[in-house]
């Protein structure tokens, strides 16, 4: 497991499949110089909030940014936030993960 507790091979598996944000499509970076922003930096997400929640459906590889803005916010709400509105993220935009996992949910 990595230090958030994915299996290798859930973590790989999703290297693979997610390498622009599942959110806004930026494209992710692994690493950042001193000084620059990390809005693009890639980080781990629980598409649905919880650490116990840990699936190829529910983990994915997001941008700095859109993690940040995120938080533990539901998800369904966070899509109608300003953060959101500003870079045209929705349910329609997002990636197919994101979209099947909302779908399961109802």
């Amino acid at each position: 497991m990595n230090r958030w507790g994915i299996p290798r091979q859930i973590e790989s598996i999703v290297r693979q499949r997610d390498v622009v944000c599942v959110y806004c499509g930026v494209e992710l970076v692994d690493s950042i110089a001193k000084g620059q922003s990390r809005a693009w930096l890639e980080t781990w997400e629980h598409i649905i909030n919880g650490a116990r929640i840990v699936t190829l459906e529910n983990i994915a590889r997001c941008c700095c940014s859109c993690n940040a803005s995120k938080g533990s916010k539901d998800l369904s709400r966070w899509f109608g936030s300003d953060y959101c509105r500003s870079k045209g993220i929705t349910i329609e935009s997002v990636a197919p993960v994101v979209r099947n996992r909302l779908l399961k949910l109802g």
